[in-house]
């Protein structure tokens, strides 16, 4: 272990800050990850403790207008098979997650025009008025100012919109001419400063990523001081132009969780599904590596597989309970706890 990098790790848990250089090293440096991820789990707990939060994932809809060249569920695939969830079923989710336990729903899905803003305030209230004391997570990708208005006034409580990437360039190397990193910058600042808790994030190992693009993205997301970061690896699917891409590794993605955790810490990581994908041990390593979120699955399971955005995903199978069980026991060979209330940031 070098004393020059552990130096430098305790320089950026003390200040949470640091250089585009000071963060390249530590990423390029392999001798000090375990000093890096037990100083991020040291930050963590002297915040949150050993509590991690329960998110019940609704993944509602699987069309999307978008054609983002990662994306298993892009419209250019014509080999999924496309679904709908409606009221009545988001509903029956919800309730089968409160008996669980669950706190906060994240209703989730590609950019799907036939859910217009009328449907979605409708189910919002809904779901407000049955279980008052939950808060409700919209993970819808972008939309107007006007539109992310009228789904927080009735009743929304936070937004998850992943950046991506904060390099122009490479942005354009992951998505359609028609999208543009400016439209996603400007909708995060929009759900800021409407009163939303919001959420940014980024895949590691996504195609032409530099080592230099994740420094950029850790100090994007230092500047913006988002409530909440979600951190995956890229993986490939199937039916996508990247599909022979490598996948992102283990070892760059809890690198990347951990300093974001020294960077802003008090906000809330995802030790996500991804990275239980690409290692059976990989939401473990994400919870000793800063995070303090995990999200079961409360989709009907005939949907599961449906939802594909990467190839080989975990627990489609599962129920919502056997998803809840397992997670539970997994966080507690972690050496965490699960806690069932709202579990709202405190950034």
């Amino acid at each position: 272990m070098s004393t020059k990098y552990t130096e430098l790790i305790d320089k950026i848990a003390t200040e949470n800050n640091a250089t585009k250089n000071e963060l390249i090293e530590i990423i390029t440096n392999h001798e000090n990850d375990n000093y890096l991820f037990d100083k991020a789990d040291e930050l963590r707990q002297k915040i949150y403790g050993k509590d991690v939060f329960l998110r019940g994932l609704i993944e509602f809809t699987n069309y999307c207008k978008n054609n983002c060249l990662y994306c298993g569920i892009r419209m250019g695939n014509h080999n999924v098979e496309r679904y709908r969830l409606t009221k009545s079923e988001i509903l029956e989710c919800c309730e089968t997650g409160y008996k669980l336990g669950f706190r906060t729903f994240v209703l989730q899905g590609g950019e799907d025009l036939f859910y217009t803003d009328e449907m979605l305030c409708d189910i919002i209230k809904t779901i407000k008025s049955d279980y008052n004391d939950c808060a409700i997570t919209l993970s819808l990708g972008e939309r107007s100012f006007d539109s992310f208005q009228k789904l927080y006034d009735a009743g929304a409580d936070r937004y998850l919109l992943r950046h991506e990437t904060s390099n122009p360039e490479h942005y354009t190397k992951l998505h359609p001419q028609n999208m543009s990193l400016k439209t996603r910058t400007d909708c995060l600042l929009e759900l800021r400063r409407i009163g939303f808790q919001v959420g940014a994030g980024f895949m590691v190992g996504s195609p032409y990523q530099t080592t230099e693009n994740l420094a950029e993205d850790l100090l994007f997301l230092k500047d913006f001081n988002p409530h909440m970061v979600g951190i995956g690896p890229f993986i490939p699917h199937k039916d996508t132009p990247y599909k022979e891409y490598k996948q992102g590794s283990m070892r760059d993605t809890l690198v990347m969780v951990a300093l974001t955790r020294l960077l802003i810490p008090k906000t809330l990581l995802p030790s996500t599904t991804a990275l239980g994908t690409i290692n059976p041990q990989g939401r473990e390593m994400g919870l000793k590596a800063g995070a303090n979120v995990v999200m079961p699955n409360l989709s009907p399971t005939r949907f599961r597989e449906l939802y594909s955005l990467y190839d080989n995903k975990i627990c489609t199978g599962d129920e919502a309970a056997e998803c809840r069980v397992c997670l539970e026991k997994r966080v507690i060979s972690a050496g965490f706890k699960i806690v069932t209330n709202r579990g709202d940031s405190k950034v």
